[in-house]
């Protein structure tokens, strides 16, 4: 293990999740993930006792239930890192640790490069700008998104609210997120999605983009899918979910993060401060209706963004929520 390692995860420990001397820290982790386990294990030791790592089956999709002793560990516990390869956010494992008052940092994907590159990020400011989008986003009816490859795509957001506030700050009983965090986003009205949207960056399930993918939306459902390869391939991957509600446009996100950086993970893509996502899939455990077994986000740069026909965002860059 590394010594740059050890010192961010440490850094994530005591700053991300102000993990004190007697609480009890679980990490759970897969065999694709372990060295980063170790690390996470190796730091949490310096600031507590109580440490221990689980590890699981790499899972065969994210939101994959971990075995129920791995859930109920999870319970148990007073922080708890996730570093795996598949997501466990959505999960009902996740879900009744964070009830009980478990401190979540969940990390699907995460590697030893994303953890250097975005652990020193300076999580009061990235937290000050979701906050500040947050709260645009709740009094928001309509939100629209433009970029100079052909997006232009339009989503009734009445009475939903912006996600993401902790903004990678853990500190409090029950909090959870993602590390790295900074994206402030939010489940569109099922059905009212009308236009085109433009991949250009990267999609969860294809990583890294070599074209862009573009998505024919009509009633709050992608209705086609065109592209290269990987188009190809998103387009395999959605039919196999045999549900026509795997097509269904989950969320808007804003990235955030200044210190992340466009790698084909979707855990740091989704959060590059200049760029936006969206998903299809599943919502329902961040305020909307659509339950699905599978929700897949797409990264693009460059976005316009508006709400109620003001202008928020301008080809990438923050008309507001600066520092």
């Amino acid at each position: 293990m590394s010594e740059t390692l050890f010192h961010a995860c440490q850094h994530a420990l005591e700053n991300n999740l102000a993990v004190g001397s007697g609480e009890k820290v679980l990490i759970v982790t897969d065999l694709q993930r372990r060295k980063i386990g170790f690390a996470f294990e190796s730091a949490a030791r310096r600031l507590t006792r109580d440490v221990a790592l689980l590890e699981i089956p790499v899972a065969d999709r994210n939101g994959q239930e971990p075995p129920d002793v791995v859930a109920e560990e999870m319970r148990k516990a007073d922080v708890l890192l996730m570093p795996v390869t598949r997501s466990l956010s959505w999960t009902e494992a996740r879900l009744a640790a964070t009830e009980t008052g478990t401190r979540v940092a969940s990390m699907p994907g995460i590697t030893e490069q994303i953890i250097l590159r975005t652990f020193y990020a300076d999580y009061q400011a990235i937290q000050k700008r979701v906050r500040c989008l947050c709260d645009i986003l709740d009094r928001s009816h309509s939100l629209r998104v433009t970029t100079l490859l052909g997006t232009d795509i339009r989503m009734d957001i009445s009475g939903r609210q912006g996600r993401g506030r902790r903004g990678g700050l853990y500190t409090e009983v029950g909090a959870w997120g993602n590390l790295p965090c900074g994206e402030a986003f939010i489940a569109p009205i099922e059905g009212s999605a009308e236009g085109v949207y433009v991949v250009d960056a990267s999609h969860s399930g294809v990583g890294r983009l070599s074209d862009p993918i573009c998505f024919a939306v009509s009633e709050g459902s992608v209705k086609e899918i065109e592209g290269g390869r990987e188009a190809s391939k998103l387009a395999v991957l959605l039919e196999g979910v045999n549900c026509c509600d795997a097509y269904k446009i989950a969320e808007l996100g804003i990235g955030c993060n200044d210190r992340a950086s466009i790698c084909g993970i979707t855990l740091e893509d989704e959060k590059v401060l200049g760029t936006c996502h969206i998903a299809v899939g599943s919502n329902v455990l961040f305020g909307g209706t659509t339950a699905v077994d599978i929700h897949l986000d797409g990264v693009l740069t460059g976005p316009t963004i508006y709400v109620d026909q003001r202008k928020i965002i301008e080809d990438g860059r923050l008309l507001t929520a600066q520092d």
